[in-house]
């Protein structure tokens, strides 16, 4: 039952935004955009996103060998192109995030809960990273960019992450959870494994610090998708826009985000007057950018396949 409303959920959202996209394009002048799209701005995107995943490995060893896990960067950058070629198939980035937990606990036998709570906790610095980044980016574009609610919706997420900082972190919330979870072995394993970095605070502010300049550098490369079909922006609003659209991502709303990105790149840029079709470009860019990312890992399942057989 609960597998057919998620079902008939995802197709209604799917069905909705194509529908608000295809209302607001035209779609002769889209692919016209997207034909004459600047090739070198298109690979400078992908360079950032590619270059970004062996900070984040790195981010993830230290993370790992501080729960005594100790894998080498070489390994966890394969996993992460893996997640990535995964994300592609399963709802949105979870999906590579399950991914990756599980080959990390069939590596290293006992270190389910380790590798769970390391990689909900690289999502907790990511999300308080790119709300950072969001402030940052209000501040730079308040007075010259209209961006209506959006703003809210950010604000939102604001309060959103540090409550689940205070759940995560609160030494009495513990103290009181744990029995709860107990009946729940993985959950329990996973929360205690979260909890464990409470004393870690050097490490953490470090691994925030890291994410905070990796998250600046991936939205540079939602800007490298907007100039190559001619989007003439500041880097300015793409701080406050590349956080949600980090955070709508999370959300399996439809298969690899299917329609939803498209749409909400549609809507944010075009609260800046830049015109439906090259803001849906952008987005469908963006798209072909991630699908390039994940490039490096289905061809790493498919060689490893073929060495099996």
């Amino acid at each position: 039952m609960r597998k057919a409303v998620r079902v008939v959920a995802t197709l209604a959202i799917t069905g909705l935004c194509t529908a608000y996209i295809v209302w607001k394009i035209d779609v002769g002048r889209t692919a016209h955009v997207l034909a004459h799209a600047r090739a070198g701005w298109w690979l400078a995107a992908v360079a950032i996103m590619v270059a970004s995943v062996w900070p984040m490995a790195w981010r993830w060893q230290r993370l790992l060998a501080a729960r005594g896990v100790h894998d080498s960067l070489r390994r966890l950058v394969r996993t992460y192109f893996v997640g990535y070629a995964a994300g592609q198939v399963l709802p949105t980035a979870l999906g590579g995030d399950a991914s990756r937990i599980y080959e990390t606990a069939r590596r290293h036998q006992g270190a389910g809960g380790a590798a769970a709570g390391t990689v909900l906790l690289e999502r907790v610095l990511g999300g308080a990273a790119t709300l950072v980044l969001a402030a940052v980016g209000f501040a730079l574009a308040v007075g010259r960019y209209s961006v209506g609610g959006y703003i809210w919706v950010e604000l939102a997420f604001v309060v959103g992450t540090v409550v689940l900082g205070i759940v995560l972190f609160s030494q009495r919330i513990a103290a009181r959870a744990e029995p709860l979870l107990g009946r729940v072995r993985v959950l329990r394993s996973v929360y205690l494994a979260l909890h464990s970095f409470r004393g870690e605070a050097r490490l953490l502010t470090s691994m925030f610090g890291l994410t905070l300049v990796v998250q600046a550098a991936r939205v540079l490369a939602i800007w490298c998708s907007g100039k190559a079909v001619g989007v003439d922006l500041s880097p300015r609003p793409y701080y406050v826009m590349g956080p949600l659209l980090f955070l709508v991502a999370l959300v399996p709303f439809t298969v690899n985000g299917l329609a939803v990105r498209e749409s909400f790149f549609v809507s944010f840029l075009g609260e800046l007057g830049v015109a439906a079709d090259p803001a849906f470009a952008t987005g469908f860019l963006f798209f072909v950018v991630t699908i390039a990312l994940a490039l490096p890992g289905a061809a790493i399942v498919a060689v490893e396949a073929l060495r099996r057989r």
